[in-house]
């Protein structure tokens, strides 16, 4: 009787660790979808962990000693799908030459993308530290080996809860948005057909870490740039009755570009006209042949930009034949496709600020003013729904943080958990509240990406 009953006990001890498990593992399957504003903290907290944090600065001081231009990121390329293939994360490459595609999650609808720009600057580095660039001329100076950490973090993140995911996480890591256009080859390939809704993030320096700026509708400008050779005829500068001087019509065609904007804009439409490039001669004393000028020109509307770009034109050939020279206008749209607006989505917005808010504390997301500033994420939006914000990173006990585009730029590397975490997150409770529009009977999709 004694061993029956110690049999029973074992039994039961044995049927109450078996429930205890079951139920344990059942509730940690279901923890997403059963507390989703937990989410953002539960990420936070798994970004902040050594193991994850120190793998993301090991990624980012790696890409940023080895920095590549645009189109030219295939060391860099190569080294995310080295991470992609230890997480075991599918991806597709080459995209737009050196883009990766990646995926996590069911592989199946609802589709939601989180993207990362890849490429550097055309800068000397002057930030003496241990991991300075060891390319010489070229520089991350705009923080994007940040943002690929990040999106490789938020992937590490997303891969140890892929089976809860309801949908598929689209991972962007894309070439050449220094002026390249990159995002736009990035949709020509076809890859993002069939996404819901795009995410991405700038770092910036003059936002504390541990806030976030955004707003809904316009955020940053639309951009593009113009360069005219503006030709007369040479001589001597001590008898310029005999020469065509084009430096007197350069000079005339840059005060009459302000013009653009002073007196044909209306004043509650932001437009920029900027003349920052002026070569011409090399003597004192000597009228040159020729004179080359260039700038960038901005506007918050597609049609200003169309507008700007046809009066721009139309200012610098008027005006170089008032001054009997003949000129020639080139935008470099080749090289240098025209950006349009970065505009975000209403209902992304909001629904941006409720997962931050859920991670950081409402008081830590903050609406922004525009910024003319550009962004080539603007065309992604024009394809689908999309959505841009900045993550701050500026810490007062560490020192001074210099912009962006500067030779002293650094990085608080503390902001990456804050972007990985918020990525994921982002991600994440959009499949989630995606889920039941997608499986409804109504909707029409596809079933693959």
């Amino acid at each position: 009787m004694h061993l029956i009953m110690a049999s029973l006990r074992w039994i039961s001890w044995i049927l109450i660790a078996h429930l205890f498990v079951s139920t344990f593992v059942h509730s940690d399957s279901s923890s997403l979808s059963n507390n989703p504003q937990e989410i953002p903290k539960k990420f936070l907290q798994f970004a902040k962990e050594s193991e994850l944090f120190d793998w993301m600065v090991g990624i980012r001081r790696k890409i940023h000693e080895n920095p590549e231009l645009g189109f030219e990121e295939f060391e860099t390329s190569k080294l995310i799908r080295t991470e992609l293939d230890k997480l075991g994360i599918s991806y597709k490459y080459p995209v737009a030459s050196t883009g990766v595609i990646g995926f996590v999650g069911s592989g199946q609808p609802p589709f939601v993308a989180i993207r990362a720009d890849m490429d550097a600057l055309p800068m000397q580095e002057l930030v003496e530290w241990e991991h300075k660039s060891k390319v010489p001329g070229k520089m991350h100076a705009c923080g994007h080996d940040a943002h690929v950490a990040m999106v490789l973090g938020a992937a590490k993140i997303l891969q140890k809860h892929s089976e809860e995911l309801k949908g598929t996480v689209v991972l962007v890591f894309q070439p050449a948005e220094e002026g390249g256009g990159g995002a736009m080859k990035i949709i020509e390939a076809g890859v993002l057909d069939n996404v819901n809704a795009i995410f991405g993030l700038h770092i910036v320096h003059n936002i504390p870490i541990g806030k976030v700026a955004g707003r809904s509708g316009p955020l940053l400008a639309g951009s593009a740039f113009f360069e005219a050779v503006i030709s007369g005829k040479g001589g001597h500068a001590a008898i310029p009755q005999h020469s065509i001087d084009p430096i007197l019509a350069a000079s005339n065609v840059i005060v009459s570009l302000q013009h653009l904007v002073s007196r044909e804009a209306d004043p509650l439409d932001s437009q920029v006209v900027t003349v920052a490039k002026f070569q011409g001669g090399g003597a004192f004393n000597v009228i040159p042949d020729s004179v080359t000028i260039g700038g960038t020109f901005r506007a918050f509307l597609k049609d200003s930009m169309v507008q700007l770009k046809q009066r721009i034109k139309e200012v610098i050939t008027g005006q170089a034949i008032v001054h009997r020279c003949n000129a020639t206008v080139d935008f470099l749209e080749n090289d240098k496709p025209i950006f349009p607006p970065t505009v975000n989505d209403k209902e992304l917005h909001e629904h941006f600020q409720n997962v931050a808010g859920d991670m950081l504390g409402i008081d830590k997301v903050k609406d922004m003013q525009p910024v003319m500033g550009s962004e080539d994420f603007s065309f992604y939006q024009e394809m689908i729904p999309g959505y841009f914000f900045f993550l701050g990173m500026e810490n007062e006990t560490s020192g001074h943080l210099d912009s962006v585009h500067s030779p002293y730029f650094r990085i608080n590397e503390d902001a990456l958990p804050y972007g990985a975490a918020l990525h994921a997150s982002l991600a994440t409770r959009y499949l989630l509240e995606l889920q039941s529009k997608v499986n409804s009977p109504e909707e029409k999709r596809h079933d693959e990406l």
